[in-house]
């Protein structure tokens, strides 16, 4: 196979990708479809435009990003084959193919109490693009989204939140659409790596606590001129 590496060449593999990301996520209904891939990806972009980074990698990872995530279907975050087998397909250089592998290994959330801080630029910015498409309105829209698919609550005030201390806690985590703004979406904020993500996230995180302020205001009648419910 002809290795390609030219810019020209570049954009022939990205989209190559494309296509094949679209068609993969297609169906989704999870919040974790086609068009948060293609946000993540522009987002991605973006920062790597005002940050700096290899962009091949990192537009290749922001489309691949989800494909083997353990949200997914057979998800195997360790061997990432689906990601694999769409880079095989391709003309990437094996040195840019594993560099995207690993940027993917590093994107996702594991849990409250762990440590996800990336080791490259690259997957610092495909991190914080993907961290940035959970908040805001259009997290809100998400997270509600992908607690239906597994059969959520969408809030039981008798279910406090779980700071999770390890993966495999956060993984099989059942608890409320609520509480996982607490347990994760509140977080991301400050654990965001580039300077360009943090000024974004500031609106899209007082948006949630708006939110959840409303959110709870309604469910104990307090925005009414009812007696006041307590639970």
């Amino acid at each position: 196979m002809c290795l390609l590496d030219s810019k020209n060449d570049n954009q022939i593999i990205v989209n190559q990708v494309l296509q094949l990301a679209r068609d993969f996520h297609s169906s989704d209904t999870t919040g974790h479809d086609w068009w948060h891939v293609y946000r993540v990806w522009q987002m991605a972009k973006h920062i790597a435009e005002q940050e700096g980074a290899k962009l091949l990698v990192v537009e290749l990872a922001a489309l691949l990003h989800d494909m083997d995530d353990h949200k997914m279907p057979d998800g195997d975050e360790e061997n990432l084959p689906n990601a694999r087998r769409i880079l095989q397909g391709v003309s990437v250089q094996p040195s840019t193919a594993n560099a995207v592998f690993e940027v993917i290994k590093q994107v996702s959330f594991k849990g409250a109490g762990v440590d996800t801080k990336p080791a490259s630029p690259e997957a610092c910015i495909v991190q914080d693009a993907d961290r940035l498409d959970a908040i805001g309105a259009i997290g809100v829209a998400r997270a509600f989204a992908y607690g239906g698919s597994k059969r959520r609550q969408i809030y039981n005030p008798e279910s406090k939140p779980n700071f999770h201390t390890s993966y495999e806690e956060y993984k099989s985590s059942t608890g409320s659409t609520l509480n996982h703004f607490y347990e994760k979406l509140f977080l991301l904020k400050d654990r965001l790596n580039t300077s360009t993500a943090k000024s974004i996230a500031e609106h899209r995180h007082c948006f949630m606590q708006q939110f959840v302020e409303q959110f709870l205001e309604e469910w104990n009648m307090k925005d009414t001129d009812s007696k006041q419910t307590n639970y």
